[in-house]
């Protein structure tokens, strides 16, 4: 009798491998890979809903390699940290598609703002109705859901400010908790000078890699890729990020952390 159910089983096996039909038994399948030539990445780059100034930048941005790195997929749902104008958050609405959504994070404006951010003009636009603008305290997120990634672009160094006094290991506390487990941290940021002191982010709008990666890892993350593909080693990293001879052309690191699934 042991011989027979273990034969059994191996026939089980060996069909599934095969590609053959088991009755009542269902296969877990990992999605497919996402990459930049992926159809829903594709289209997001390609969506006429996209300003001209936007898509002008897209050959110094590389949105579709970016979007592909994150690991975007129709359905999730996203956080994006310092959206701006809505350079990344019009893709990654166009991406997600209906199912998904994407957050806009911005800081609650100063007591003396006299002018709305100009996320509000794009998610109220009716273009993209699966676009939300959330105002957060970033030190204690209360996000409407879990994320599946929250997006961090330019923006990170902009925490060390000290006009803004925050304390750091409560931002990154705040990222992971608001993630699922499993989820991404994505975190783009112009480099400096390897070992610079966290002075520079003020100076010259630019932080160091090693920094970003100590203080993310103290909150539970896990470094797991990095993208080279805004890397440009002809910047010295000694300049401010918006001198003319450098602006748009800094060299960045791309970071991929994860949440453990456990």
């Amino acid at each position: 009798m042991r011989n027979l159910v273990f034969g059994l089983g191996a026939a089980l096996v060996l069909g599934a491998c095969a590609g053959g039909a088991i009755p009542g038994i269902m296969l877990s399948q990992a999605p497919p890979a996402v990459d930049a030539a992926s159809p829903h990445i594709v289209a997001a780059v390609a969506d006429a809903r996209r300003p001209e100034a936007d898509v002008a930048r897209d050959t110094l941005r590389h949105p579709a390699e970016i979007m592909a790195f994150a690991g975007v997929r129709p359905g999730q749902v996203i956080a994006d940290v310092g959206p701006g104008g809505g350079y990344y958050t019009r893709l990654l609405a166009a991406a997600l598609g209906a199912e998904g959504r994407v957050y806009g994070v911005i800081r609650p404006p100063q007591p003396n703002a006299t002018q709305r951010a100009p996320i509000y003009a794009v998610a109220e636009s009716g273009q993209y109705t699966n676009m939300r603008v959330t105002e957060q305290d970033f030190q204690n997120w209360a996000m409407p859901e879990p994320l599946d990634a929250i997006f961090i672009s330019q923006i990170y160094h902009d925490f060390h400010l000290p006009r803004f006094n925050y304390d750091i290991a409560a931002i990154n506390r705040s990222l992971f908790n608001a993630l699922k487990p499993g989820g991404a941290l994505v975190i783009i940021d112009h480099a400096a000078i390897a070992g610079s002191d966290v002075s520079v982010a003020d100076t010259l709008h630019r932080i160091d890699q090693a920094l970003v990666v100590r203080e993310v890892a103290a909150a539970g993350f896990v470094l797991e890729e990095e993208s080279q593909v805004l890397r440009n080693p002809d910047d010295t990293r000694a300049e401010r990020v918006f001198e003319a001879d450098i602006r748009g052309h800094t060299d960045q690191f791309v970071l991929r952390f994860r949440k453990p699934a456990n």
